[in-house]
């Protein structure tokens, strides 16, 4: 065996090795051109030719790429949201959607509104039915009254004597409201005490609005006759009616439908409730009668005068 022999390669390093690659020529110069004397005396670098090894033209070594640091996920959302590219359209658009979402808005709120009535009881939401029926029921038995007086004037033989009846009646009435004359009659008391000072004038002034809403027809709050032109004012330790200081508890005697009074301090929200809050206690009660004798004396006008005389 001559020692020249070589093992059989193993199937497939053949494929494996890599092939040889053939020796780079030196680049000619241009055609026409010969080098001059002692060029081949020059090196590399300063014949201007290229080294041994050099890579032929149009191909770039292999190397890292010159790139900036990786974009987070977020980076790139904020470029891409920032500076905004909006467009005349869009922009109209947004200013129509604003404007819509805020109309729904202010709407969806005002019908959100709490109301006193909307967490009432049902017994209470009866009783404020039965007061508007009562209101409805008086206001039509005035207009009755007033409709049968112009008939019984109309069809009395005598007018005049008819018409002084009705002129009498009607001064009483009218001196009743003016507190110049006494009265009597159903209705209830409203007692106020309180301990802490809290009640102040507004609240009595609210609880005597609603007392006439519920159709209160004379009202005396500790003696004091209450009128058209009554006011409430604030003093140093208590409050005054009329430039009259009132001390508590405060005691008010009203003449009307009790079934009507008493149910309009009650209701939820109402009188009786806001006074609790102010830590006050409030007592009703529904005597046989009601007697408000505290009378004012009248006025005489400077200017007004009759229109007959």
């Amino acid at each position: 065996m001559s020692t020249n022999d070589t093992p059989p390669e193993e199937p497939g390093a053949a494929a494996q090795r890599p092939k040889a690659q053939p020796p780079l020529e030196p680049s000619a110069g241009p055609v026409g051109h010969e080098p001059g004397p002692g060029a081949e005396e020059r090196g590399p670098e300063e014949s201007g030719a290229a080294p041994t090894g050099y890579a032929p033209s149009g191909y770039a070594p292999a190397g890292p790429e010159q790139t900036g640091p990786e974009q987070t996920g977020r980076q790139r959302l904020a470029a891409g949201l920032w500076p905004p590219r909006v467009s005349r359209a869009q922009l109209i658009v947004a200013v129509l959607l604003f404007v819509l979402g805020l109309g729904l808005a202010i709407q969806v709120r005002s019908n959100s509104d709490s109301s006193a009535l909307r967490g009432a009881r049902q017994e209470d939401l009866v009783r404020i039915l039965d007061e508007l029926d009562g209101r409805t029921k008086r206001l039509e038995d005035e207009k009755q009254k007033l409709d049968d007086q112009r008939r019984e004037l109309e069809s009395s033989s005598n007018q005049a004597e008819e018409a002084r009846k009705q002129t009498v009646e009607k001064e009483r009435q009218l001196g009743i409201l003016a507190g110049t004359v006494a009265a009597q009659g159903p209705g209830i008391v409203l007692k106020i005490t309180d301990p802490k000072n809290q009640v102040q004038s507004d609240k009595l002034l609210d609880t005597l609005q609603e007392l006439r809403a519920a159709g209160a027809e004379a009202i005396q709050i500790n003696g004091v006759r209450i009128v058209a032109d009554s006011y409430f004012s604030d003093e140093e330790d208590g409050v005054a009616i009329d430039g009259k200081k009132i001390t508590q508890p405060y005691e008010f005697k009203v003449i009307g439908k009790p079934q009507d009074l008493e149910p309009a301090l009650n209701i939820p929200g109402g009188v009786v409730q806001s006074l609790e809050k102010e830590q006050a206690v409030v007592g009703v009660t529904r005597p046989a009668k009601i007697v408000v004798d505290a009378l004012r004396a009248a006025k005489q006008p400077d200017y007004a005068r009759s229109s007959s005389s």
